[in-house]
């Protein structure tokens, strides 16, 4: 698993949102955004990130971010997703995981003894420029806003 790092150039991607509107890197050129990536929609960790990142979306957005989560869910099941839940922010159906390969998040997983490959969990701050300017590793799924707002 080669992950982006602090420092690294993101590559510009496109693909559909929960709606199937292609949304690109190059959309958020001149704002600061957070890229959240989560294994499988409307699982119990994924929907209290997701919540926890919308109870705080006043305040990052205060901060000047723009948000997208990101999985290798179809448009259909982050329609579901976010419906449900209301999430103010895009959800990003990556099912031929191009973006989750450029980020790096893709590889090896070991759960309850087993291994599979799958999306390592974890969250990216991009800066204006689209070069990264954080990577939480360790994402705490119930208090995710305020491991990026502490940044």
């Amino acid at each position: 698993m080669n992950t982006l790092k602090q420092g690294d150039k993101v590559p510009d991607f496109t693909v559909n949102n929960q709606d199937g509107k292609a949304v690109s890197l190059s959309d958020f050129k001149g704002k600061k955004l957070v890229v959240f990536f989560y294994p499988k929609a409307s699982t119990p960790g994924c929907t209290a990130e997701a919540c926890n990142l919308t109870d705080n979306y006043k305040a990052l957005q205060n901060k000047e971010y723009e948000i997208l989560g990101v999985s290798a869910d179809s448009e259909k099941r982050q329609t579901n997703f976010k419906t449900k839940y209301s999430f103010p922010f895009d959800l990003l159906a990556d099912e031929d995981k191009s973006v989750i390969e450029a980020f790096g998040v893709w590889g090896l997983k070991k759960f309850m003894g087993r291994e599979y490959d799958g999306i390592h969990r974890k969250t990216f701050l991009v800066d204006e420029n689209g070069v990264v300017a954080h990577v939480i590793d360790k994402v705490k799924t119930k208090d995710h806003a305020a491991q990026i707002l502490e940044l």
